[in-house]
């Protein structure tokens, strides 16, 4: 008994006790709720470079003097390194000149209207193998200098000379360095300076762009780092209530695909959706990386034009093996880690890979010749037993910068003979044939070979049915890489539409989301399977993938679209108008906003977007056709006229447009023009029926009958599995009361068509 009571007077304690922690339990989990609460609500400041210097002064001193420390600078006696002694230098037919007055520096050169005019120097950009400068225009346009410094042999050089050779670049073309192709602050800002805002205006067409510091420093990677810095001051034992040290990005401890995104903002060819986020989940909510397909790459992946290394690396095997960006590259100065073969061997045995009976040519020291490459490097013996030059062939861009294939590949002269694409054996070997380098290959390595993505996006560029198969084998076999596989799925969609639907519904909802993006991209919106699909797309966490869905709902009558995805649907179409405007400084941006507004019935901001992308950049011909149906359907057929009229002198064999402008001028009764236009679109289209269809109309018009006969029956030629062509055949004939080819005609359409509407009618015609 006694012990009985005992045990309840200490049940009662622990109750008492339980009961009395509970408030107290209760308060410190709102006190550090508040805490956590304040947090949030403060937010995150950058600092800039000199608050990290005292702890990290290791890690400052690696990125002091690097290519990211050295992005972007100020014009001055110390960051400038281009000859400004009164230099003259002739290119493109112009002397151009420049100097210094006032500790400014001034280049004299082509402006904006073709004159030549002084321009004073604001900002240097980038220091080796070249610098480029910068120039402030109104409205806060910043614009760079064709004319750039070549660090490497201390010379001018104009960029249009290396890089567009075979084009006129005057101050009319889009490519000239006065106008938006070589604009600072949607072209290159964002990946030289630290928390850039691009700061555009639509409705003044004018930017205030800013930075928190003009080079690509330590926040640029890290994220704003003021609580970090609240962090650092604090006592260890205080310290448990920030995540990752209190900063905004993670880059430690994380797997190597979430460490290359951190890279790819910057490191590759990319659609911008807004201003870089920190703080996103997916690379997708601020960008579209493009894919490793022409005109930018070969059709096998490698690198035809600048790509920044992501699109090219995220093919690889070393992708696909967990290897990063740091695995080669020092972190904070950029540097190679080595500089010879030691930088392969940290994961490949040397012993294997690093003797002749692996590349099978001579080691620096032993006798033999120099080679020059195709792009005009000379390689001392003992070049071709170095790694990189045989798995990373580079080649120049921008002029002077030689730069190296991320994608780590085996030189395949097999498929250079079979594709047409490089391989390093020949692009060293410059003068000897892509058999030569294949004869050595399979006398050092065997005849074998394994299948590489690019025969199959080969067979469906060039619409063969094998094609399909392959793809199809690439999109589910994991072992090919995400970007690869994407890139399948685009080739599907593009290619194969009918017989891809169901891939492409089943990889909509893959998980990944580069995968997700193609497919949803790819996807053909015919089918109400599809459409429910997509309209569950809506929800995606994913941003590029609501914006891709809103552009193709934009084709969608509203009626077809359930109430319930009505308010989701106006979120995400917000979004993508907002994607629209932050892109609206490019004029192919106006373009597509312009497009966007049209689709609304918003004809007064669709033309004024229109006519504004045209004044920017006048080479966009397909502007002037939007622009003339706009004025067609507003009534302003004369206006569109001249649209017409305008875009068939740059594309005079278009068949749609010719087809289009043909029956503009039936519309304004100028007939003989109308089928002269008419037959060009035919011979331009030859496969268009519908267009065969208005010039039988036409000559019936006229009363030519044999030529109306014999364009519609070439409709029938060409879709006879359309039965509104054969019945416009049979009114032709019965207005023309031909009772034997209309007894004929029936008798074709009743065994063709048994399940006709109009059956019983057709049948009296047989009577």
């Amino acid at each position: 008994m006694r012990n009985r009571k005992k045990i309840e007077n200490i049940n009662l304690i622990i109750i008492v006790v339980i009961i009395l922690l509970i408030p107290a339990y209760l308060i410190k989990v709102r006190v550090i709720s508040a805490k956590k609460l304040n947090a949030d609500i403060i937010e995150e400041r950058f600092v800039g470079k000199e608050a990290c210097i005292e702890c990290h002064a290791i890690e400052y001193e690696q990125w002091k003097g690097s290519h990211h420390d050295l992005a972007m600078d100020y014009a001055n006696d110390s960051t400038v390194l281009g000859d400004f002694n009164n230099i003259e230098f002739t290119a493109k037919g112009k002397t151009h000149k420049f100097y210094k007055r006032d500790e400014k520096f001034f280049v004299y050169t082509d402006g904006e209207n073709g004159e030549m005019q002084e321009f004073e120097v604001k900002y240097t950009f980038g220091f080796t193998p070249l610098q480029q400068y910068m120039v402030e225009f109104e409205k806060g346009r910043v614009q760079v200098l064709a004319l750039t410094w070549n660090t490497l042999d201390s010379s001018w050089y104009h960029m249009a000379d290396s890089v567009y050779q075979n084009e006129i670049v005057d101050h009319n073309n889009w490519l000239h360095w006065t106008n938006q192709s070589q604009n600072w602050n949607s072209m290159c800002a964002d990946c030289h300076s630290t928390n850039l805002v691009k700061g555009y205006d639509l409705n003044t067409d004018s930017y205030n762009t800013t930075w928190s510091e003009i080079d690509v420093s330590c926040e640029a990677c890290h994220g704003p780092s003021s609580k970090h810095i609240e962090w650092a001051n604090l006592p260890e034992y205080s310290r448990s209530g920030f995540d990752n040290f209190g900063l905004v990005v993670k880059t430690s401890n994380i797997d190597n695909k979430q460490y290359v995104d951190q890279c790819a903002r910057c490191h590759t060819r990319r659609a911008a959706i807004s201003d870089y986020n920190l703080k996103s989940k997916s690379i997708f909510d601020h960008m579209i990386p493009n894919l490793p397909t022409e005109p930018n790459y070969h059709i096998d992946g490698q690198i035809l034009e600048e790509d920044y290394v992501y699109g090219s690396f995220t093919q690889s095997k070393m992708y696909m093996h967990d290897v990063q960006c740091n695995d080669c590259h020092e972190v904070h100065s950029g540097n190679r880690l080595f500089e010879d073969n030691r930088l392969c061997l940290q994961c490949h045995i040397a012993d294997k890979y690093d003797t002749r009976e692996h590349h099978f040519h001579k080691f620096a020291g032993e006798e033999g010749e120099a080679v020059i490459s195709e792009a005009g490097v000379k390689f001392e013996v003992g070049e071709g037993a170095r790694c990189i030059n045989c798995h990373m062939h580079a080649q120049y861009f921008m002029g002077v910068d030689y730069r190296n294939d991320h994608s780590f590949r085996i030189p395949r002269p097999d498929l250079s003979e079979k594709l047409g694409t490089p391989n390093a054996c020949n692009q060293c070997h410059k003068d000897e044939s892509n058999k030569w380098a294949q004869d050595y290959i399979e006398q050092w390595y065997g005849k074998s070979r394994h299948f590489q993505y690019g025969e199959a996006f080969a067979l469906a560029r060039d619409g063969d049915s094998q094609g399909f198969l392959r793809l199809k084998n690439i999109v589910y076999d994991d072992l090919y890489p995400e970007i690869v596989r994407s890139t399948a799925l685009e080739y599907l969609g593009r290619m194969y539409q009918d017989s891809s639907k169901t891939i492409l519904l089943e990889m909509i909802l893959n998980l990944n989301p580069q995968i997700r993006y193609s497919a949803t991209r790819s996807l053909m919106l015919n089918t109400e399977n599809s459409l429910q699909n997509l309209l569950l797309l809506l929800y995606d966490e994913i941003k590029a993938i609501r914006i891709e869905c809103a552009i193709k709902l934009m084709s969608v009558n509203s009626n077809q679209i359930p109430e319930k995805y009505h308010n989701v649907l106006q979120q995400v179409t917000n979004e993508y108008v907002q994607y629209l405007e932050y892109n609206a400084d490019f004029p192919v941006g106006k373009f597509n906003l312009a497009n966007y507004y049209y689709h609304t019935n918003d004809f007064e901001n669709a033309e004024k977007f229109y006519i504004s992308a045209l004044k920017q950049d006048s080479e966009i011909h397909e502007i002037k056709i939007n622009l003339a149906y706009l004025y067609n359907a507003t009534g302003k057929p004369e206006k569109a006229e001249l649209l017409f009229k305008s875009y068939l002198e740059n594309n005079p064999n278009d068949g749609g447009v010719l087809f289009s402008y043909g029956l503009l001028l039936s519309e304004l009764t100028r007939y003989e023009e109308s089928l002269d236009y008419l037959l060009k679109a035919s011979a331009a289209q030859p496969e268009n029926a519908r267009i065969d269809y208005n010039i039988a109309m036409m000559y019936d018009f006229f009363g030519d009958k044999i030529k109306a006969e014999r364009f519609l029956k070439y409709t029938i030629e060409k879709e006879d599995s359309n039965i509104s062509y054969y019945e416009s055949l049979l009114n032709f004939y019965l207005q023309n009361n031909n009772q034997a080819k209309i007894k004929k005609l029936a008798t074709v359409i009743l065994e063709n068509f048994p399940d006709i509407e109009n059956r019983a009618q057709i049948e009296q015609l047989l009577n």
